[in-house]
């Protein structure tokens, strides 16, 4: 009879597993097999899994694979169960068997690591993670920590985790801000502060957190100044000044920290003494503003609290107190001005310009101010100085001579006197303000003196701009004192002394154009005219052009005021030499001074002469200007006649633009004289400098003249110059085009055609207006106008026909008109060309004709009368023959009949044009 054990083995194990047992019988020591034994009974239950594991292990005891796989299993099957489910304990007993093989594997450790903490036992999980510190190389701790650190940080557990994070940071002391941050989670701040001043003070600690130890240090600072009462292990005092000479730029953050430790640790007082030494120290307003501000609010909360203390029990004790505080807020406020001041001039003590200021705030207290302008002038290095250090010591002196103390003032310019300035200017304006503050107390021989003693010559020689010299070597040569000396001279001197002091700026070679013209009208003022006058001579013999043009007029002025035309051939002698070299920019006011000496008191060739060398000698924007007074000179002296020749050369010299305007009133002065074919060659030269689309009213101009003078010829003759003058424009601007391209310069050839036919349009708009305009015999009274017929016929049919006057044409180019009357340009590169019979393939201008057909398929095309042309012609309106005679009439007056037919008035009923 079967027993019960072999009962039970009998169902676990059935007839199917019996050559898996065959081949575990032939290889018990076969992992692979034990394996594929276990795959084929995962399916059973979990007692048959673990006895098949259990028996390989007791063939295997050294298989990791079998020992993971198992304990792996055996985890997963109690997965979800009570942590007090004794099968917890069967698989821990498990885990400590494989580890009696398995204690060099790391997972075997962290698995049952982790299942211990999963069922809560704190101390034995500590145990373990400790024996697998022991077990496992120093190389595999990295494996255990990280879990053994969550373990201690889930439970509060601070003295054992403390006592761990200690040990982990023999092992990694990178890992100290982990650290620290725990000891400030559970309230050692004395043990964070202590293990954050420490990396702090290694040079070489880089933070894993990616912090810069700038940023450490903040930290610390901020540790220690906010709980006074925990940290207590730190100088916290030292700490923050060692950070004071660390980091210079956080001064203010600083200060305030150091300042907020003493106020939490209760001591105001010195947190009072630490805000006064910051605003007294800073050196950047940004850091006095953040020391400032926290010290306006510290005190404004003592006083808050003091007031809130003394409502309910007043005493007289506290009365003091309370206005003692009070008195104190008050005080900061008004020094907040002054405190500011101080820390600009310790950013720059040479700042002249702050010193300045400086004073100012003191104003009302003269013991500040003297105090203040004593340690400013001592202070200040004249080569370090930031603004003119001079001006300090002037307005020293000044505060003393507004108090009335003159000779502390004199005591001041004397040592200022002595003072190493850096430029000569300096010193020469402390000599001239000291002396100018004795003729203020008129005191003008002590000016003088000073003055005299300020041009004393030095031992030896020296250079004006010899830097190596002291300025008071060189102060001989200042033209400031020089000058100052000569205007008290001119005031308070005789009249030798004051020639002594000008000649002698004249010898030391430092006087001005304005010096010498000053001399001048001194001798002048005094009789000596000669005098002056070589006085000027000196001046011109010193002073090159431009310089010397005030010295040559001044003295060309005040010689013809003086002598006029009794010293002609002196006065001639001077304006030539003056000329001989003067630059074209101030010949003009030369030249006409010389024209009118001429005028006035020599001969009219000689003043013609001059104007005709002023013509050649001035800029060019100022030939108009003198021609024109060259011309009006010329007709008063010669007559009108005369000027021809004075037109013809302005007209050849000047400008486009100004020789048209020239032409203009040369017609028009020739059309008075009655010269009416001079006045016609004029206009016909003029012509072909105005483009008929820029300079209608020259057009305009002309046209009225023919009008007036001319006849039917003399008209054909205008337009057929004005065409031409329109077809070299056009002409012009296609060359341009053609050489830019042909240098590179204009590669857009769709810009080129377009210039190009914004000109054709142009002149084909014109030759339109010519067409509808009608022609000469229009004008005379009760003419046959069968022509005039036949175009207002061919121009109906053409605007029917919207066909315009550009049409196709394929023959040879040339510009011009031929001889049929059509005007036409073609490009004579086949670059533009566009294949024949197609639209734009060139562009033909057409005189007076239309051409094409109509709409009911008939030829157009008339015959044109080459010699007829429209007297009406504008090329540069836009309107036709109605509207010129409805804006503005042709003319008023009426015109004899023999010269040119007659023309009728505006209220006179016009005859009908066809009939």
């Amino acid at each position: 009879m079967l027993t019960y054990e072999e009962k039970e083995l009998d169902i676990i194990f059935n007839e199917d597993d019996l050559p898996y047992e065959e081949e575990i019988l032939r290889n018990p020591f076969s992992v692979k097999h034990w394996l594929r034994y276990i795959e084929h009974k995962k399916g059973s239950s979990r007692q048959t899994v673990n006895i098949i594991y259990e028996r390989a292990l007791k063939e295997l005891p050294g298989s990791y694979k079998l020992w993971y796989n198992y304990l792996k299993l055996r985890r997963r099957q109690v997965k979800g169960h009570c942590i007090t489910d004794p099968s917890y304990q069967d698989i821990n007993n498990t885990f400590e068997r494989s580890l009696v093989f398995m204690h060099k594997m790391p997972r075997i450790w962290l698995d049952y690591c982790q299942c211990l903490m999963d069922q809560c036992r704190i101390t034995r999980t500590r145990q373990v993670f400790d024996r697998a510190l022991r077990a496992l190389p120093i190389t595999q701790h990295h494996r255990v920590w990280p879990l053994y650190l969550k373990f201690i940080c889930r439970h509060d557990i601070p003295e054992t985790a403390v006592r761990v994070f200690r040990r982990y940071l023999k092992l990694c002391p990178e890992d100290a801000e982990d650290y620290i941050e725990y000891l400030s989670s559970i309230g050692r701040l004395d043990e964070a502060a202590v293990k954050l001043a420490h990396i702090v003070n290694k040079e070489d600690f880089v933070s894993k957190h990616g912090k810069s130890n700038h940023q450490l240090w903040n930290e610390l600072c901020e540790l220690t100044s906010k709980n006074p009462h925990k940290v207590r292990s730190l100088n916290v005092d030292a700490i923050i000044r060692g950070g004071l000479r660390r980091y210079t730029d956080q001064l203010g953050h600083l200060w305030n920290s150091l300042a907020d430790y003493y106020v939490r640790s209760g001591l105001f007082e010195r947190a009072r003494d630490i805000y006064e030494e910051a605003i007294q120290t800073v050196t950047t307003v940004r850091d006095f503003t953040q020391v400032f501000d926290a010290y306006a609010q510290f005190e404004e909360l003592s006083l808050n609290k003091r007031m809130e203390e003394a409502t309910n029990n007043t005493t007289e004790e506290d009365d003091v107190d309370l206005e003692l505080r009070l008195a104190r807020f008050e005080h900061l406020m008004e020094r907040r001005l002054l405190l500011l001041n101080s820390v600009l001039l310790r950013q720059n003590p040479h700042n002249v310009q702050e010193w300045h200021k400086r004073v100012k705030l003191y104003e009302g207290s003269p013991h500040d101010i003297i105090h203040t302008y004593t340690e400013a002038v001592q202070t200040v290095e004249p080569r370090l100085a930031v603004g003119r250090l001079h001006t300090l010591w002037v307005a020293f002196s000044r505060f003393y001579e507004g108090a009335g103390q003159i000779d502390d003032a004199r005591v001041v310019f004397e040592k200022a006197t002595h003072v190493a300035y850096v430029k000569v200017d300096d010193l020469a304006s402390v000599w001239c303000e000291w002396a100018e503050m004795e003729i203020r107390h008129e005191n003008y021989e002590e000016a003088l003196q000073l003055m005299q003693k300020a041009t004393v010559m030095p031992p030896r020689k020296v250079a004006y701009h010899d830097e190596s010299e002291t300025v008071q070597m060189r102060l001989y040569k200042s033209l400031k004192v020089w000058s100052m000396y000569a205007d008290l001279e001119e005031s308070f001197g005789t009249f030798k002394t004051c020639k002594a002091v000008y000649d002698r700026i004249i010898d030391l070679k430092i006087a001005t154009p304005q010096i010498i013209i000053n001399y001048g009208l001194f001798l002048e003022e005094h009789q000596y005219f000669e005098e002056a006058f070589r006085a000027y001579e000196k001046g011109i013999a010193l002073f090159k052009w431009p310089n010397v043009y005030d010295i040559w007029n001044t003295y060309l002025t005040k010689f013809l005021g003086r002598y006029g035309g009794s010293k002609l051939e002196r006065a001639r002698d001077l304006f030539e030499q003056c000329l001989e070299h003067c630059p074209d920019n101030f010949a003009k006011a030369l030249y006409l001074l010389y024209a009118k000496l001429e005028e006035e008191h020599g001969m009219a060739r000689h003043a013609m002469a001059v104007y005709e060398r002023a013509t050649k000698a001035v800029l060019p924007g100022e030939m108009f200007e003198l021609f024109n007074i060259y011309i009006k000179k010329a007709a008063e002296i010669y007559g009108v006649p005369k000027t021809r020749q004075i037109y013809e050369k302005a007209i050849e010299l000047l400008s486009e633009e100004n020789s048209r305007e020239m032409c203009l009133r040369f017609a028009e002065m020739e059309t008075k004289l009655g010269e009416i074919d001079r006045a016609r060659t004029i206009y016909a030269h003029c012509s072909q400098m105005c483009d008929p689309r820029v300079t209608a009213d020259f057009w305009q101009t002309w046209k009225e003249f023919e009008v007036r003078h001319g006849n039917e010829d003399t008209m054909r003759e205008m337009l057929r110059i004005k065409r031409s003058v329109q077809a070299t424009y056009n002409t012009q601007v296609y060359c341009v085009c053609r050489l830019l391209i042909y240098r590179k310069l204009l590669f857009n050839t769709q810009l080129y055609t377009r210039i190009f036919n914004v000109n054709m349009m142009s002149a084909q708009m014109l030759s339109a207006a010519t067409n509808v305009s009608g022609t000469v015999a229009d004008l005379a009274p009760g003419a046959k106008d069968g022509m005039r017929m036949l175009e207002a016929k061919a121009a109906l049919m053409a605007r029917e026909d919207h066909t315009g006057t550009c049409l196709p044409v394929t023959s040879t180019l040339h510009g011009g008109w031929d001889e049929a009357g059509v005007g036409s340009l073609y490009s004579p590169s086949p670059f533009f060309e566009q294949p024949a019979g197609k639209p734009g393939s060139s562009i033909l201008f057409v005189r007076g004709e239309t051409q094409g057909q109509g709409r009911d398929g008939t030829d157009t095309t008339r015959v044109v009368n080459p010699d007829e042309i429209n007297i009406e012609d504008s090329d540069s309106d836009s309107t036709g023959v109605e509207e010129e005679e409805e804006d503005e009439p042709v003319e008023r007056q009426t015109v004899p009949v023999e010269v040119f037919g007659s023309l009728k008035s505006r209220t006179e009923p016009s005859s009908p044009s066809v009939d």
